[in-house]
């Protein structure tokens, strides 16, 4: 197993299979790239499925055992049953969806070997989900989590990502998810520096005190150092010890960029050790085994916590670069455009 400087062991990836996507939701930064998103037709610039496939082969030699395929929206791929059917066994292969295509298919990614699902789901009124995803798709979306529940790819947990436009529906949410079996709730912290929009951030502080709260028991997981909620309502069926909370808070987090154990690799294939930085993005080349191999421990070697290092402190308090780190060589997708 590779680890980077920091004794950050790396033992999963987050791969994208498209930047296509048939929402246009307003705070989508497209995993750190910016709204880079294209037509709906298929594009050359994609990882074919042996790409992906050859990739995680490689990648499994060096211990990682964990991989999401996120987008875009990673359905509209119509290799994906094929790729998860293809990903080395040892692997637990999970799915970011915006639940629109899983009717109909969920049954058929579980036979080909998906663990589970991830369900964007920002709120549980119509208007609202319309408003913040620009789809009509409320419904379709809600007969997703049905259908992926049914079929067994559990838990399902619900992405909701918190800003001024999600907060009020916060309660409803946790309630909804402590009322539901087979459903777990990620509370996403908003991130204003990946989508330029810092007048709709709120403090996640109040929600960890809310839930804090409301809770009969609270956990912290070693991944991220991510606390987890466990909550109740007169509704919760029985014997089930409620619904779980989990907020992903990496904003100016230093113990969350210190626990992150995950590269994460662009739909055009490459690979990319932070979020949060694109002047750090790894060709693979023709992706040959060999080349995937040097680009990967390449990429794992010059890992470095955002927050806490690649960003630290001025005398102010004020986040700031580290000089150490301003020679980085340029984005080499901007540099091929």
């Amino acid at each position: 197993m590779l680890e980077d400087d920091f004794g950050r062991e790396v033992t999963g990836v987050r791969v994208s299979l498209t930047d296509r996507c048939n929402f246009d939701c307003v705070y989508c930064h497209n995993e750190g790239l910016g709204d880079t998103r294209g037509p709906m037709e298929p594009g050359d610039n994609e990882m074919s499925t042996d790409d992906v496939v050859r990739f995680l082969e490689v990648v499994e030699e060096f211990g990682v055992r964990k991989v999401k395929f996120t987008g875009g929206e990673p359905m509209l791929r119509q290799d994906l049953e094929e790729i998860i059917r293809r990903t080395p066994a040892s692997m637990e292969t999970s799915l970011t969806t915006n639940g629109t295509f899983l009717p109909g298919r969920a049954e058929a990614l579980k036979a080909a070997g998906l663990s589970r699902v991830n369900v964007s789901q920002d709120a549980l009124d119509p208007e609202a989900f319309a408003e913040i995803t620009k789809s009509g798709a409320y419904d379709r979306v809600m007969e997703g989590v049905r259908a992926a529940v049914d079929a067994g790819l559990t838990p399902v947990k619900l992405n909701m990502v918190v800003f001024e436009h999600t907060a009020g529906y916060v309660e409803e949410m946790v309630e909804y998810v402590a009322e539901n079996d087979g459903l777990q709730l990620q509370l996403i912290e908003y991130m204003p520096e990946l989508t330029g929009k810092p007048e709709w951030n709120i403090d996640i502080g109040r929600v960890h005190d809310w839930l804090a709260d409301i809770a009969h028991r609270v956990e912290t997981r070693e991944m991220h150092d991510r606390r987890r909620y466990f909550v109740t309502t007169d509704a919760t069926p029985d014997g089930s010890e409620g619904g779980m909370v989990e907020i992903v808070d990496p904003v100016e987090n230093e113990e969350f960029c210190a626990n992150c154990h995950r590269v994460r690799v662009t739909h055009e294939g490459y690979l990319k050790g932070c979020l949060n930085r694109n002047d750090d993005l790894r060709p693979m080349g023709e992706m040959s085994r060999a080349e995937i191999r040097a680009a990967f421990r390449e990429t794992v070697a010059n890992r470095v916590p955002y927050y806490g290092e690649y960003l630290v402190k001025d005398d102010d308090g004020e986040w700031m670069v580290n000089e150490k780190y301003l020679g980085v060589d340029p984005d080499p997708i901007a540099a091929d455009d």
